[in-house]
Protein backbone atom coordinates (compact mmCIF):
# COMPACT_ATOMS: atom_id res chain seq x y z
CA UNK A 1 0.00 0.00 0.00
CA UNK A 2 3.28 2.27 0.91
CA UNK A 3 4.97 1.62 -2.30
CA UNK A 4 1.25 2.67 -4.44
CA UNK A 5 0.93 5.87 -2.80
CA UNK A 6 4.75 6.39 -3.54
CA UNK A 7 4.13 5.51 -7.02
CA UNK A 8 1.09 7.48 -7.16
CA UNK A 9 2.71 10.58 -5.65
CA UNK A 10 5.95 10.20 -8.19
CA UNK A 11 3.47 10.23 -10.82
CA UNK A 12 1.09 12.86 -9.59
CA UNK A 13 5.07 14.81 -9.48
CA UNK A 14 5.90 13.63 -12.60
CA UNK A 15 2.52 15.64 -14.06
CA UNK A 16 3.01 18.92 -12.41
CA UNK A 17 6.49 18.93 -13.19
CA UNK A 18 5.59 18.66 -17.20
CA UNK A 19 2.89 20.73 -17.22
CA UNK A 20 5.02 23.56 -15.24
CA UNK A 21 8.14 22.93 -16.86
CA UNK A 22 8.91 20.28 -19.51
CA UNK A 23 5.73 20.98 -21.52
CA UNK A 24 6.95 24.29 -21.99
CA UNK A 25 9.28 25.86 -24.88
CA UNK A 26 12.40 26.32 -24.80
CA UNK A 27 12.03 29.51 -25.69
CA UNK A 28 9.58 29.90 -21.68
CA UNK A 29 12.11 27.74 -20.25
CA UNK A 30 15.21 29.96 -20.64
CA UNK A 31 13.08 33.07 -19.99
CA UNK A 32 11.73 31.31 -16.04
CA UNK A 33 15.66 31.00 -15.71
CA UNK A 34 16.03 33.99 -16.17
CA UNK A 35 13.71 35.85 -14.66
CA UNK A 36 14.32 33.22 -11.78
CA UNK A 37 17.82 34.20 -11.35
CA UNK A 38 17.01 37.42 -11.39
CA UNK A 39 14.98 37.80 -8.53
CA UNK A 40 17.27 35.70 -6.67
CA UNK A 41 19.92 38.57 -7.22
CA UNK A 42 17.00 40.99 -6.51
CA UNK A 43 16.28 39.48 -2.97
CA UNK A 44 20.50 39.92 -2.63
CA UNK A 45 20.90 42.58 -3.75
CA UNK A 46 17.85 43.89 -1.50
CA UNK A 47 18.82 42.32 1.52
CA UNK A 48 22.45 43.92 0.82
CA UNK A 49 20.80 47.48 0.50
CA UNK A 50 18.50 47.11 3.50
CA UNK A 51 20.82 45.88 5.85
CA UNK A 52 23.61 48.81 4.05
CA UNK A 53 20.73 51.18 4.89
CA UNK A 54 20.28 50.14 8.44
CA UNK A 55 23.87 50.74 9.13
CA UNK A 56 24.05 53.60 7.38
CA UNK A 57 21.09 55.03 9.14
CA UNK A 58 22.53 54.00 12.42
CA UNK A 59 25.81 56.14 11.30
CA UNK A 60 23.84 59.40 10.37
CA UNK A 61 21.39 59.29 13.65
CA UNK A 62 24.50 58.73 16.26
CA UNK A 63 26.62 61.89 14.03
CA UNK A 64 23.63 64.03 14.41
CA UNK A 65 22.90 63.36 18.18
CA UNK A 66 26.86 63.66 18.71
CA UNK A 67 26.70 67.23 17.33
CA UNK A 68 23.17 68.23 19.21
CA UNK A 69 25.12 67.47 22.03
CA UNK A 70 27.64 69.53 21.74
CA UNK A 71 26.09 72.48 20.00
CA UNK A 72 23.82 72.40 23.03
CA UNK A 73 26.47 71.80 25.85
CA UNK A 74 28.21 74.84 23.82
CA UNK A 75 25.03 77.37 24.23
CA UNK A 76 24.71 76.59 27.80
CA UNK A 77 28.03 77.17 28.51
CA UNK A 78 27.27 80.77 27.31
CA UNK A 79 24.19 80.89 30.03
CA UNK A 80 26.96 79.56 32.28
CA UNK A 81 29.24 82.64 31.23
CA UNK A 82 26.40 85.35 32.67
CA UNK A 83 24.02 84.96 28.66
CA UNK A 84 20.55 85.70 30.15
CA UNK A 85 17.82 82.52 29.75
CA UNK A 86 15.74 84.56 27.30
CA UNK A 87 18.35 84.94 25.06
CA UNK A 88 19.91 81.17 25.15
CA UNK A 89 16.39 80.15 24.60
CA UNK A 90 15.94 82.18 21.51
CA UNK A 91 19.47 81.42 20.14
CA UNK A 92 19.15 78.07 21.08
CA UNK A 93 16.98 76.95 17.86
CA UNK A 94 19.36 78.60 15.98
CA UNK A 95 22.48 77.19 17.07
CA UNK A 96 20.97 73.68 16.29
CA UNK A 97 19.07 74.56 12.83
CA UNK A 98 21.22 73.17 10.70
CA UNK A 99 21.04 69.56 12.42
CA UNK A 100 19.16 66.65 10.81
CA UNK A 101 17.39 63.93 12.14
CA UNK A 102 17.17 65.12 15.67
CA UNK A 103 14.06 67.06 17.67
CA UNK A 104 15.33 69.68 20.61
CA UNK A 105 13.15 70.47 23.39
CA UNK A 106 13.94 73.35 25.94
CA UNK A 107 12.13 72.66 29.45
CA UNK A 108 11.63 75.77 32.40
CA UNK A 109 9.83 74.29 35.41
CA UNK A 110 8.06 71.60 33.70
CA UNK A 111 7.30 73.52 30.23
CA UNK A 112 8.27 73.42 27.05
CA UNK A 113 9.78 76.50 25.94
CA UNK A 114 11.12 75.91 22.79
CA UNK A 115 11.30 72.85 20.71
CA UNK A 116 12.80 72.41 17.27
CA UNK A 117 11.80 69.06 15.17
CA UNK A 118 13.25 69.73 11.69
CA UNK A 119 16.06 71.00 10.54
CA UNK A 120 16.13 73.81 8.24
CA UNK A 121 16.35 72.22 4.55
CA UNK A 122 14.38 68.98 5.16
CA UNK A 123 13.27 67.06 2.42
CA UNK A 124 9.57 66.90 1.14
CA UNK A 125 9.44 63.00 0.97
CA UNK A 126 6.85 59.63 0.86
CA UNK A 127 7.03 58.45 4.87
CA UNK A 128 8.42 55.27 4.84
CA UNK A 129 5.98 52.10 5.01
CA UNK A 130 6.09 50.81 9.25
CA UNK A 131 8.07 47.24 7.89
CA UNK A 132 10.80 49.06 6.46
CA UNK A 133 11.29 51.63 9.08
CA UNK A 134 11.43 48.82 11.59
CA UNK A 135 14.23 46.81 9.82
CA UNK A 136 16.54 49.63 9.03
CA UNK A 137 15.55 52.38 11.89
CA UNK A 138 17.67 52.74 15.24
CA UNK A 139 16.16 53.15 18.31
CA UNK A 140 14.93 56.17 19.30
CA UNK A 141 17.62 58.14 21.55
CA UNK A 142 16.99 60.19 24.32
CA UNK A 143 19.73 62.54 25.86
CA UNK A 144 18.63 65.37 28.50
CA UNK A 145 21.34 68.47 29.20
CA UNK A 146 20.80 70.44 32.04
CA UNK A 147 20.74 74.39 31.65
CA UNK A 148 21.88 76.07 35.21
CA UNK A 149 23.51 79.39 35.80
CA UNK A 150 25.41 80.28 39.27
CA UNK A 151 24.12 77.03 40.55
CA UNK A 152 20.83 77.87 40.14
CA UNK A 153 18.96 75.19 37.40
CA UNK A 154 16.84 77.05 34.96
CA UNK A 155 15.40 74.10 33.28
CA UNK A 156 16.41 71.03 30.54
CA UNK A 157 17.36 70.24 27.11
CA UNK A 158 16.03 67.35 25.73
CA UNK A 159 17.67 66.13 22.31
CA UNK A 160 15.43 62.94 20.76
CA UNK A 161 16.85 61.36 17.50
CA UNK A 162 14.31 61.68 14.92
CA UNK A 163 15.20 58.84 12.35
CA UNK A 164 12.13 58.99 10.21
CA UNK A 165 13.22 61.87 7.45
CA UNK A 166 16.85 59.37 6.89
CA UNK A 167 14.43 56.59 6.52
CA UNK A 168 11.98 58.01 3.84
CA UNK A 169 14.89 59.10 2.09
CA UNK A 170 16.30 55.55 1.97
CA UNK A 171 13.06 54.36 1.38
CA UNK A 172 12.79 56.85 -1.61
CA UNK A 173 16.49 56.18 -2.98
CA UNK A 174 15.25 52.30 -2.96
CA UNK A 175 11.59 52.30 -4.31
CA UNK A 176 13.55 54.69 -7.05
CA UNK A 177 16.34 51.82 -7.31
CA UNK A 178 13.61 49.32 -7.88
CA UNK A 179 11.68 50.80 -10.59
CA UNK A 180 14.62 51.64 -12.41
CA UNK A 181 15.73 47.39 -11.66
CA UNK A 182 12.37 46.63 -12.92
CA UNK A 183 12.22 48.36 -15.90
CA UNK A 184 15.75 46.86 -16.66
CA UNK A 185 14.28 43.38 -16.03
CA UNK A 186 11.70 44.13 -18.06
CA UNK A 187 13.63 45.29 -20.85
CA UNK A 188 16.10 42.70 -20.99
CA UNK A 189 13.18 40.50 -20.85
CA UNK A 190 11.69 41.64 -23.74
CA UNK A 191 15.42 41.74 -25.70
CA UNK A 192 15.86 38.23 -24.44
CA UNK A 193 12.04 37.17 -25.83
CA UNK A 194 12.94 38.48 -29.36
CA UNK A 195 16.39 37.05 -29.37
CA UNK A 196 15.44 33.58 -28.12
CA UNK A 197 13.05 33.79 -30.97
CA UNK A 198 15.34 34.44 -33.78
CA UNK A 199 17.99 32.43 -32.55
CA UNK A 200 16.00 29.49 -31.87
CA UNK A 201 13.98 29.67 -35.17
CA UNK A 202 16.07 27.25 -36.76
CA UNK A 203 14.62 24.81 -34.30
CA UNK A 204 11.39 25.06 -35.31
CA UNK A 205 12.39 24.97 -38.69
CA UNK A 206 14.67 21.52 -38.09
CA UNK A 207 11.05 20.13 -36.14
CA UNK A 208 9.08 21.27 -39.47
CA UNK A 209 11.96 19.49 -41.77
CA UNK A 210 11.40 16.17 -39.70
CA UNK A 211 7.85 16.40 -39.80
CA UNK A 212 9.05 16.60 -43.77
CA UNK A 213 11.00 13.66 -43.11
CA UNK A 214 8.20 12.01 -41.60
CA UNK A 215 5.96 12.39 -44.25
CA UNK A 216 8.63 11.35 -46.88
CA UNK A 217 9.47 14.69 -48.56
CA UNK A 218 13.26 13.94 -48.88
CA UNK A 219 13.53 17.18 -51.12
CA UNK A 220 13.32 19.56 -48.13
CA UNK A 221 16.12 21.14 -47.09
CA UNK A 222 16.89 23.73 -44.30
CA UNK A 223 18.60 26.83 -44.73
CA UNK A 224 21.64 27.10 -43.21
CA UNK A 225 21.17 29.78 -40.09
CA UNK A 226 24.42 31.80 -39.19
CA UNK A 227 25.00 30.45 -35.55
CA UNK A 228 27.60 28.22 -36.00
CA UNK A 229 26.21 25.04 -33.75
CA UNK A 230 22.46 24.76 -35.64
CA UNK A 231 24.61 25.42 -38.79
CA UNK A 232 26.13 22.56 -38.42
CA UNK A 233 22.88 20.63 -37.47
CA UNK A 234 21.19 21.99 -40.71
CA UNK A 235 24.26 20.55 -42.29
CA UNK A 236 23.75 17.09 -41.29
CA UNK A 237 19.80 17.66 -41.74
CA UNK A 238 20.29 17.98 -45.53
CA UNK A 239 22.54 15.41 -45.57
CA UNK A 240 20.55 13.33 -44.37
CA UNK A 241 18.01 14.23 -46.24
CA UNK A 242 20.09 13.76 -49.12
CA UNK A 243 20.73 10.58 -48.78
CA UNK A 244 17.22 9.64 -47.87
CA UNK A 245 15.98 10.72 -51.33
CA UNK A 246 18.80 8.85 -53.43
CA UNK A 247 17.76 6.05 -51.15
CA UNK A 248 14.47 6.64 -52.18
CA UNK A 249 15.17 6.69 -55.70
CA UNK A 250 17.28 3.81 -55.42
CA UNK A 251 14.33 2.23 -54.26
CA UNK A 252 12.00 3.39 -56.59
CA UNK A 253 13.90 2.17 -59.45
CA UNK A 254 14.52 -1.09 -58.18
CA UNK A 255 10.51 -1.23 -57.30
CA UNK A 256 10.04 -0.16 -60.90
CA UNK A 257 12.28 -3.01 -62.19
CA UNK A 258 10.57 -5.45 -60.11
CA UNK A 259 7.62 -4.54 -61.14
CA UNK A 260 8.32 -4.57 -64.14
CA UNK A 261 9.81 -7.81 -64.41
CA UNK A 262 7.08 -9.18 -62.88
CA UNK A 263 5.05 -7.83 -65.57
CA UNK A 264 6.52 -9.45 -68.05
CA UNK A 265 6.45 -12.49 -66.82
CA UNK A 266 3.28 -12.16 -66.58
CA UNK A 267 3.22 -11.51 -69.65
CA UNK A 268 4.86 -14.21 -70.90
CA UNK A 269 3.47 -16.63 -69.20
CA UNK A 270 -0.25 -14.77 -70.47
CA UNK A 271 1.00 -15.92 -73.82
CA UNK A 272 1.65 -19.45 -73.29
CA UNK A 273 -1.18 -19.81 -71.46
CA UNK A 274 -3.22 -18.18 -74.77
CA UNK A 275 -0.63 -19.78 -77.52
CA UNK A 276 0.07 -23.17 -76.46
CA UNK A 277 -2.68 -24.48 -73.40
CA UNK A 278 -5.60 -22.36 -75.11
CA UNK A 279 -5.42 -24.28 -78.43
CA UNK A 280 -4.73 -27.63 -77.26
CA UNK A 281 -7.79 -27.61 -74.92
CA UNK A 282 -9.49 -26.42 -78.02
CA UNK A 283 -7.75 -29.23 -80.44
CA UNK A 284 -8.66 -31.70 -77.27
CA UNK A 285 -12.53 -30.55 -76.85
CA UNK A 286 -12.46 -31.10 -80.97
CA UNK A 287 -11.14 -34.58 -80.22
CA UNK A 288 -13.54 -35.32 -77.84
CA UNK A 289 -16.75 -34.29 -79.85
CA UNK A 290 -15.35 -36.34 -82.84
CA UNK A 291 -15.02 -39.30 -80.53
CA UNK A 292 -18.74 -38.40 -79.72
CA UNK A 293 -19.90 -39.04 -83.51
CA UNK A 294 -18.07 -41.89 -83.13
CA UNK A 295 -19.71 -43.23 -80.91
CA UNK A 296 -22.99 -42.59 -82.28
CA UNK A 297 -21.85 -45.13 -84.87
CA UNK A 298 -21.91 -48.30 -82.50
CA UNK A 299 -24.13 -51.02 -82.37
CA UNK A 300 -25.55 -49.93 -78.61
CA UNK A 301 -24.88 -46.04 -79.47
CA UNK A 302 -21.98 -46.58 -77.19
CA UNK A 303 -24.11 -45.07 -74.61
CA UNK A 304 -20.90 -45.78 -72.05
CA UNK A 305 -18.77 -43.96 -74.50
CA UNK A 306 -21.13 -40.40 -74.68
CA UNK A 307 -21.58 -40.73 -71.10
CA UNK A 308 -17.28 -40.57 -70.94
CA UNK A 309 -17.60 -37.84 -73.72
CA UNK A 310 -20.00 -35.65 -71.81
CA UNK A 311 -17.49 -35.91 -68.58
CA UNK A 312 -14.77 -34.96 -70.40
CA UNK A 313 -16.26 -32.14 -71.93
CA UNK A 314 -17.56 -30.44 -68.72
CA UNK A 315 -13.41 -30.89 -67.78
CA UNK A 316 -12.55 -29.43 -70.71
CA UNK A 317 -14.76 -26.60 -70.28
CA UNK A 318 -13.78 -25.88 -66.38
CA UNK A 319 -9.98 -25.90 -67.72
CA UNK A 320 -11.14 -23.36 -70.74
CA UNK A 321 -13.01 -21.16 -67.90
CA UNK A 322 -9.66 -21.56 -65.65
CA UNK A 323 -7.19 -20.93 -68.77
CA UNK A 324 -9.83 -17.20 -69.28
CA UNK A 325 -9.28 -16.56 -65.74
CA UNK A 326 -5.78 -17.06 -65.13
CA UNK A 327 -5.28 -14.97 -68.41
CA UNK A 328 -7.24 -12.21 -67.17
CA UNK A 329 -5.68 -11.93 -63.71
CA UNK A 330 -2.17 -12.09 -65.55
CA UNK A 331 -2.40 -9.89 -68.00
CA UNK A 332 -5.83 -8.50 -69.90
CA UNK A 333 -5.22 -9.30 -73.34
CA UNK A 334 -6.84 -5.81 -74.01
CA UNK A 335 -4.23 -3.82 -72.59
CA UNK A 336 -1.77 -2.83 -75.34
CA UNK A 337 -4.18 -3.81 -77.73
CA UNK A 338 -7.01 -1.33 -77.07
CA UNK A 339 -6.91 2.73 -75.48
CA UNK A 340 -6.51 2.67 -71.92
CA UNK A 341 -10.00 5.09 -71.52
CA UNK A 342 -12.03 2.26 -73.51
CA UNK A 343 -10.09 -0.52 -71.01
CA UNK A 344 -11.54 1.11 -67.85
CA UNK A 345 -14.55 2.10 -69.71
CA UNK A 346 -15.18 -1.71 -70.66
CA UNK A 347 -14.65 -2.87 -66.99
CA UNK A 348 -17.04 -0.68 -65.23
CA UNK A 349 -19.26 -1.29 -67.98
CA UNK A 350 -19.25 -5.52 -67.29
CA UNK A 351 -19.63 -4.75 -63.66
CA UNK A 352 -23.49 -2.31 -64.14
CA UNK A 353 -24.24 -5.64 -66.19
CA UNK A 354 -22.94 -7.86 -63.82
CA UNK A 355 -24.74 -5.91 -60.47
CA UNK A 356 -27.64 -4.09 -62.37
CA UNK A 357 -29.20 -2.51 -58.84
CA UNK A 358 -26.04 -0.64 -58.28
CA UNK A 359 -25.34 2.75 -60.39
CA UNK A 360 -21.94 2.24 -62.08
CA UNK A 361 -20.40 6.33 -63.78
CA UNK A 362 -17.27 6.00 -65.84
CA UNK A 363 -15.39 9.85 -65.91
CA UNK A 364 -12.41 9.34 -67.89
CA UNK A 365 -10.87 12.77 -68.99
CA UNK A 366 -8.31 13.45 -71.84
CA UNK A 367 -5.67 10.72 -70.90
CA UNK A 368 -3.13 9.06 -73.73
CA UNK A 369 -4.10 6.12 -75.59
CA UNK A 370 -1.44 4.45 -73.52
CA UNK A 371 1.48 5.17 -71.46
CA UNK A 372 3.47 2.12 -70.27
CA UNK A 373 2.30 -1.53 -69.43
CA UNK A 374 3.40 -0.85 -65.74
CA UNK A 375 1.26 2.15 -65.61
CA UNK A 376 -1.58 0.73 -67.88
CA UNK A 377 -1.90 -2.69 -65.36
CA UNK A 378 -1.32 -0.59 -62.30
CA UNK A 379 -4.16 1.46 -63.06
CA UNK A 380 -6.50 -1.08 -64.33
CA UNK A 381 -5.86 -3.29 -61.54
CA UNK A 382 -7.02 -0.41 -58.89
CA UNK A 383 -9.81 0.14 -60.64
CA UNK A 384 -10.67 -3.62 -60.76
CA UNK A 385 -10.01 -4.09 -56.85
CA UNK A 386 -11.59 -1.15 -55.69
CA UNK A 387 -14.90 -1.73 -57.59
CA UNK A 388 -15.13 -5.46 -56.30
CA UNK A 389 -14.25 -3.81 -52.97
CA UNK A 390 -17.19 -1.47 -53.29
CA UNK A 391 -19.07 -4.23 -54.83
CA UNK A 392 -18.54 -7.09 -51.85
CA UNK A 393 -17.74 -4.92 -48.82
CA UNK A 394 -18.88 -1.35 -49.34
CA UNK A 395 -22.90 -2.03 -49.87
CA UNK A 396 -23.23 0.80 -52.09
CA UNK A 397 -25.85 2.16 -54.46
CA UNK A 398 -23.41 4.14 -56.71
CA UNK A 399 -19.86 4.01 -57.75
CA UNK A 400 -17.99 6.57 -59.86
CA UNK A 401 -14.55 6.21 -61.43
CA UNK A 402 -13.14 9.10 -62.44
CA UNK A 403 -9.64 9.34 -64.13
CA UNK A 404 -8.17 12.34 -65.46
CA UNK A 405 -3.98 13.45 -66.83
CA UNK A 406 -2.53 16.50 -65.03
CA UNK A 407 0.01 18.03 -67.72
CA UNK A 408 1.04 20.60 -65.60
CA UNK A 409 4.75 21.72 -65.97
CA UNK A 410 7.33 21.43 -68.04
CA UNK A 411 7.10 18.54 -71.20
CA UNK A 412 6.90 14.48 -69.60
CA UNK A 413 5.63 15.69 -66.18
CA UNK A 414 2.69 15.95 -64.53
CA UNK A 415 0.52 12.95 -63.41
CA UNK A 416 -2.29 10.61 -63.36
CA UNK A 417 -5.08 10.60 -61.01
CA UNK A 418 -7.55 8.01 -60.24
CA UNK A 419 -10.52 8.10 -58.04
CA UNK A 420 -13.24 5.28 -57.02
CA UNK A 421 -15.80 6.58 -55.26
CA UNK A 422 -18.80 5.03 -53.86
CA UNK A 423 -21.81 5.83 -51.24
CA UNK A 424 -21.47 2.75 -48.73
CA UNK A 425 -20.32 2.10 -45.40
CA UNK A 426 -16.99 3.54 -45.96
CA UNK A 427 -13.76 2.11 -44.54
CA UNK A 428 -13.61 1.66 -40.66
CA UNK A 429 -11.06 3.77 -38.77
CA UNK A 430 -7.96 1.04 -37.77
CA UNK A 431 -9.40 -1.59 -40.08
CA UNK A 432 -6.69 -3.43 -41.68
CA UNK A 433 -6.04 -3.26 -45.41
CA UNK A 434 -6.17 -6.80 -47.10
CA UNK A 435 -4.18 -7.81 -49.58
CA UNK A 436 -6.01 -6.53 -52.58
CA UNK A 437 -5.52 -3.03 -51.19
CA UNK A 438 -1.69 -3.93 -50.12
CA UNK A 439 -0.93 -4.69 -53.51
CA UNK A 440 -2.87 -1.60 -54.97
CA UNK A 441 -0.57 0.18 -52.33
CA UNK A 442 2.86 -1.44 -53.19
CA UNK A 443 2.50 -0.98 -56.98
CA UNK A 444 1.35 2.72 -56.82
CA UNK A 445 4.63 3.64 -54.19
CA UNK A 446 6.80 1.35 -57.10
CA UNK A 447 6.01 3.90 -59.36
CA UNK A 448 6.37 6.66 -56.88
CA UNK A 449 3.06 7.49 -56.68
CA UNK A 450 0.05 8.59 -53.68
CA UNK A 451 -2.01 6.02 -52.39
CA UNK A 452 -4.80 6.90 -50.03
CA UNK A 453 -8.20 5.78 -48.55
CA UNK A 454 -10.63 8.62 -47.72
CA UNK A 455 -13.82 7.20 -45.69
CA UNK A 456 -17.22 9.28 -44.66
CA UNK A 457 -16.09 9.24 -40.86
CA UNK A 458 -14.54 12.33 -41.38
CA UNK A 459 -10.77 11.44 -41.50
CA UNK A 460 -8.03 10.44 -44.15
CA UNK A 461 -6.02 7.21 -43.78
CA UNK A 462 -3.08 8.07 -46.36
CA UNK A 463 -1.04 4.68 -46.94
CA UNK A 464 2.29 6.33 -47.14
CA UNK A 465 2.16 9.26 -44.71
CA UNK A 466 -0.59 8.41 -42.66
CA UNK A 467 -2.14 11.94 -42.42
CA UNK A 468 -5.76 12.68 -41.77
CA UNK A 469 -8.06 15.03 -43.79
CA UNK A 470 -11.41 16.09 -44.26
CA UNK A 471 -13.66 14.51 -47.33
CA UNK A 472 -17.77 13.85 -48.66
CA UNK A 473 -19.06 10.70 -47.35
CA UNK A 474 -19.17 7.25 -48.88
CA UNK A 475 -15.09 5.57 -49.36
CA UNK A 476 -12.65 6.99 -51.77
CA UNK A 477 -10.11 5.28 -53.24
CA UNK A 478 -7.00 7.79 -54.56
CA UNK A 479 -4.33 7.12 -56.07
CA UNK A 480 -1.86 9.57 -58.42
CA UNK A 481 0.86 8.35 -60.36
CA UNK A 482 3.70 10.66 -61.60
CA UNK A 483 4.43 11.00 -65.33
CA UNK A 484 7.79 12.41 -65.04
CA UNK A 485 9.35 9.51 -64.12
CA UNK A 486 7.66 7.67 -66.95
CA UNK A 487 10.01 4.98 -68.80
CA UNK A 488 12.75 5.80 -65.98
CA UNK A 489 14.61 3.19 -64.94
CA UNK A 490 12.26 0.72 -66.62
CA UNK A 491 14.95 -1.17 -68.42
CA UNK A 492 16.91 -4.22 -66.39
Amino acid sequence: MSARGTRGRALSWRRVSDALWFGRSLRTQILIVFVALSLVAASVAGAVIVYRAGVSTRIEIAASMRLARLMVNEAVQLIEQGLPAEQFLGRLPEQVRSVRHVRVEVRTAGTVAAMLREPAQALDLAAAPAWFAMLIGPPVERHEVEVTAHGERLGTVEIVSEPGDEIAEVWSNTVALGAVAAMTELSIVAILYFVLGRVLDPLRALGTGLRGLEGRDYRLRLERPKVKEFAVIADRFNALAGALDAARTENLALNRRLITAQDDERRRTALELHDEVGPSLFGLKANVASLAGAAEDLPDGGAAITERVRDLTAIIDHLQGINRAMLNRLRPMALGNLPLADIIAGLVADRAREHPHIAFLSEIGDIERSYDDTVDLTVYRCVQESLTNAIRHAGAKSVTVAVRADSAGPPGAGSLELRVRDDGTGFAPGREKGFGLTGMQERVQALGGEFAIETRTGKTQHAVTGDTGRHGGGTCVRIVIPLSQRGADSSP
